[in-house]
């Protein structure tokens, strides 16, 4: 038998609701008649399905023996409707987690510095650990499995909660305990947080006038950045370059369309389709370096670096040289709510210009390269990077 109380939620949930429908002016009518409002029978059904989550919060709030809030019980059932779309990559977020969200894609934080996702198993998996962060010198390797934060067991845990129990004060320690596919038992690894900076670009000459641009990941200001450090490599008199992907977990689409702009002469960098399979084309323009150019990539390129590697390969610009790339091909919309709470929802899937979707699947190099495995008391500095030198090589060939 319903309450009083949920009875007057529905009277008012109606009222909303009709309201709502009648000055958006929508495809659901609603139409008065006398003291009555009709409604069309989808809408109808769609009441009567929220009849049973009214029913079992108001049973909760009534049974449940430690007590219960509304607010908790209905920011819960949010969270679970995301859940539901068994994406990682969709979810709902409370205001302080939007919050925790904004700050780790620009400014800086407190925190150890590794990308993560969700696997379809449950999972916490690393994409790629950010380069000179806490997490890439302890030793966070892509692919990772993290299954406790501290004493907190994570394993189907909600993704943005597992990030916020990693982030925390400079100075201050976590703990993480993590499976790695090559070793047999939990790995622990106790990590000192640091003030995490995103300097997403790095740019050098080397020997030969090659010059070597790091993109570690595309942020607000990675196409200017990147454009700059080009400008400065072309006024030394560079005759070749090396774009590192590696490890670049991704970030805004429209930072990497700049970025292609300044490799590339006009013509289409990817395109995404939605739901209804409506298309939008991201295009070059006119204008491209003149000198010959090869992508480092690896297990840890994902996103908007595999849009990138997918333009060069698929209009055969450059060279990809490395591994296979992570495999992300979903776009995502990110909408902060009144009440400070928001939402990131996979709206689209995009296409690499040939037609490709690498979701799941990633790109594969034009010559693979794995690289040197670390011995047992070396330094990372001290481990040859064999796939930049294979670069090195190939752009060495196209410059005679």
């Amino acid at each position: 038998m319903i309450s009083k109380k949920t009875a007057l939620f529905w009277a008012v949930l109606l009222v909303i609701l009709t309201s709502f429908v009648t000055f958006a002016a929508t495809n659901i009518f609603a139409v008065s008649v006398g003291e009555k409002v009709v409604i069309s029978k989808k809408d109808l059904d769609t009441l009567k399905s929220l009849e049973k989550l009214i029913g079992l919060k108001e049973h909760i709030k009534s049974n449940y023996v430690e007590g219960a809030e509304d607010g908790k019980l209905i920011e819960g059932a949010i969270k679970g409707m995301f859940q539901s779309l068994e994406d990682p990559y969709s979810v709902y977020m409370t205001k302080d987690e939007f919050k925790n969200f904004n700050e780790s894609t620009k400014g800086t934080y407190g925190g150890i510095g590794i990308i993560v996702t969700l696997s379809d198993e449950g999972y916490v998996t690393v994409v790629a650990p950010i380069e000179d962060t806490p997490g890439e010198r302890a030793g966070i390797k892509t692919n990772d499995k993290i299954i406790k934060v501290d004493d907190e067991d994570v394993i189907g845990a909600d993704l943005e909660k597992a990030v916020s129990l990693m982030k925390g004060k400079k100075g201050t320690k976590v703990t993480l305990t993590i499976l790695r596919e090559t070793v047999k038992e939990p790995l622990m690894f106790d990590i000192k947080r640091e003030e995490i900076i995103l300097k997403t670009i790095k740019s050098k000459l080397l020997e030969d006038q090659i010059g070597y641009i790091r993109i570690t990941m595309f942020d607000e200001d990675t196409g200017k950045e990147f454009k700059k450090s080009l400008e400065a490599l072309k006024a030394q008199n560079m005759k070749g370059l090396i774009i590192d992907l590696r490890q670049n977990p991704g970030g805004f689409i429209t930072q990497c369309i700049e970025v292609a702009d300044e490799l590339m002469d006009k013509g289409l960098v990817v395109y995404t389709e939605d739901k209804n399979k409506l298309r939008e084309d991201y295009q070059s323009k006119d204008g491209k370096v003149n000198v010959p150019y090869v992508l480092l990539v690896d297990e840890g390129s994902a996103s908007a670096s595999e849009i990138l590697s997918g333009a060069v390969k698929d209009r055969k610009t450059g060279l990809l040289i490395g591994t296979k790339t992570f495999g992300k091909g979903l776009v995502q919309s990110i909408d902060q709510l009144k009440d400070g709470s928001g939402i990131k929802l996979t709206t689209q899937k995009y296409y690499t210009p040939n037609g490709t979707s690498i979701n799941k699947i990633g790109i594969q190099p034009d010559i693979e390269v794995k690289p040197e495995e670390m011995r047992d008391g070396q330094k990372p500095e001290e481990v040859p990077d064999i796939q930049l030198d294979r670069a090195v090589q190939e752009v060495l060939k196209q410059i005679k």
